[in-house]
């Protein structure tokens, strides 16, 4: 392991497990700490994320994760060496975000969870119906999450707020990933990311829907090779953004 080995923190999205990134190859000699979302807040959440190790580390997360740590990085910005979202939104709920949030809640509260994976399937995947193995892959890594870590992840979203500000004040390597054709998480809502954090680098991984570590592994793996080597070598932090730099460009 190299003297100065950064630990990765990795945070999965709503519904997933460490086996959302069974297929990634994480670099070498950088011990990862793979992070449960079982808490009804964000704040809580970002806690858990700060206490997995002592010191700075890499912040890896995806969807809900990726909000973790944007909230971290608000709290203890000197605690995050580098920094790499994918499948994300940095913005704050929107209203219809929470009535679906509490009809799924609902619905599970009423031992319908099977049925708020089935729905929830579909969004993962670039293409309305996946193959059957992509299927059983996501409903048994859903159902292993449990109803009772479902209903946390609900609640946790629902205590989101737009973290663009916390974005602007980053000053470590980032790399943002975003899945094409994710009808969840638009390419829009990362750009808006990138052009907020300093320096990040925004990669729109063609082809790809929500679930990126299993859609393309190879394109993630690569994006922490990178981020790990500019972290080491001790890039420069740039320069915060201030609300000049996040205007969209003219037409």
């Amino acid at each position: 392991m190299p003297h100065n080995a950064l630990p990765l923190v990795v945070v999965p999205g709503m519904l997933c497990d460490a086996r959302l990134w069974s297929d990634v190859v994480f670099p070498e000699g950088h011990p990862v700490h793979h992070l449960q979302l079982t808490k009804p807040d964000i704040g809580a959440l970002a806690e858990d994320l700060l206490s997995a190790v002592s010191g700075p580390c890499v912040v890896v997360g995806l969807s809900l994760g990726a909000i973790v740590a944007f909230e971290a990085l608000r709290r203890a910005p000197e605690r995050i060496a580098g920094l790499c979202v994918m499948s994300t939104n940095a913005g704050a709920p929107r209203p219809g975000q929470f009535a679906a949030w509490r009809a799924m809640d609902g619905l599970i509260a009423d031992g319908r969870f099977a049925d708020v994976v089935e729905q929830t399937l579909p969004g993962m995947f670039p293409v309305p119906r996946p193959s059957g193995e992509e299927a059983q892959r996501y409903r048994e890594m859903a159902h292993a999450v449990g109803p009772a870590a479902a209903r946390a992840q609900l609640a946790a979203q629902a205590t989101r707020a737009d973290a663009v500000g916390a974005l602007r004040t980053a000053r470590c390597p980032a790399v943002v990933l975003s899945g094409a054709r994710d009808a969840l998480c638009p390419p829009d809502f990362h750009r808006v990311i990138a052009r907020a954090v300093p320096g990040a680098g925004l990669r729109e991984v063609r082809g790809a829907g929500h679930l990126l570590p299993w859609q393309r592994p190879s394109a993630v793996s690569a994006a922490l090779r990178d981020l790990l080597t500019r972290t080491q070598q001790g890039t420069p932090p740039p320069e915060p953004r201030t609300a000049a730099h996040l205007a969209p460009p003219a037409a």
